[in-house]
C-alpha cells in the first residue's frame, strides 16, 4: 500500500505490505486483454482508488481490528455533522467502507491507498451488487424448462407447473417461484490482475464482476 501526495500535508511514502490488500472501485466496462503470447482473456476494467484511510479500528479499543476507508468525493452539504467530525482534516467522502484484517502494520489514519498495493497475476475475490432484473418468472430466475412446446399446450411454455403434493393446503417454504431477480450483494472468488494502469488508477481484472457500469465494488488481495 501506498501513500501519494493527492491530498495536502501527506507526504509519499510505502507501507508495509504483509497486512491483507483491499480497495475500492467504480465498474467501468468490459472488454479484451491480449497477453504476449497471442491468447486473448474476457477483462473489466475498474477505476479503483484512489481511497482514503479514515479510521483505523483496533482489539483494544474497538473489540478487533479493521481499517476503514473511504472513496469518491462528496458535497460538503450532503455529509451531517457526525461525518464531519469523523473526517476532520480530510476529505468528504461517498462511499465508507470497513476491511477487517488480522494485521494493521504502520497503517494510520490519513495514509492514501493506490492501486500500486497490488501487482499483476495477484489473485483477488470482488463483492458488489448484481443488477437488478425485476419481476422475472421461473425459467429466468431458476432455469426452469417449462412446459412442452408441442402436443396441444397453449399456455404454459413459461410456466412452473406443480408447487407440491394436494392436502397440505400450503406452499412449502424455500419453493422456488417467480419474484424479484437481482440487486443482490455478490462475490466473485479466485479472478486474476491482468494489468495495472497507476496512472488512470485502473485494475485490469479477468472475467466478469457483479455490478453496473458505474457501480461500487470492493476489491481483497
Amino acid at each position: 500500500m501506498t501513500k501519494s501526495g493527492n491530498l495536502p500535508g501527506f507526504p509519499y511514502f510505502r507501507h508495509n505490505l504483509t497486512i491483507m490488500k483491499f480497495i475500492l472501485g467504480m465498474k467501468k466496462c468490459m472488454t479484451q486483454y491480449f497477453d504476449a503470447e497471442g491468447r486473448v482473456f474476457p477483462a473489466t476494467i475498474v477505476n479503483a482508488g484512489p481511497v482514503t484511510v479514515t479510521k483505523v479500528l483496533s482489539t483494544d479499543n474497538d473489540g478487533y481490528t479493521a481499517i476503514q476507508i473511504g472513496y469518491g468525493s462528496q458535497k460538503e452539504h450532503r455529509t451531517n455533522k457526525a461525518q464531519k467530525g469523523e473526517w476532520k482534516g480530510l476529505e468528504t467522502f461517498r462511499f465508507v467502507k470497513e476491511f477487517r484484517t488480522e494485521s494493521l502494520g504502520d497503517i494510520k489514519r490519513g495514509d492514501i491507498i493506490t492501486v500500486d498495493s497490488f501487482k499483476e497475476g495477484d489473485i483477488i475475490s470482488v463483492s458488489g451488487t448484481s443488477k437488478g432484473k425485476g419481476f422475472q418468472g421461473v425459467v429466468k430466475r431458476h432455469g426452469f424448462a417449462g412446459g412442452p412446446r408441442t402436443h396441444g399446450q397453449k399456455h404454459s411454455e413459461r410456466e412452473p407447473g406443480s408447487i407440491g403434493a394436494g392436502g397440505v393446503q400450503r406452499v412449502f417454504k424455500g419453493t422456488r417461484m417467480g419474484g424479484r431477480m437481482g440487486g443482490d450483494r455478490v462475490n466473485v472468488s479466485n479472478l486474476n490482475i491482468l494489468a495495472i494502469d497507476p496512472v488512470n488508477n485502473q485494475l485490469l481484472i479477468k472475467g466478469a464482476i457483479p455490478g453496473k457500469r458505474g457501480s461500487l465494488v470492493e476489491i481483497r488481495g
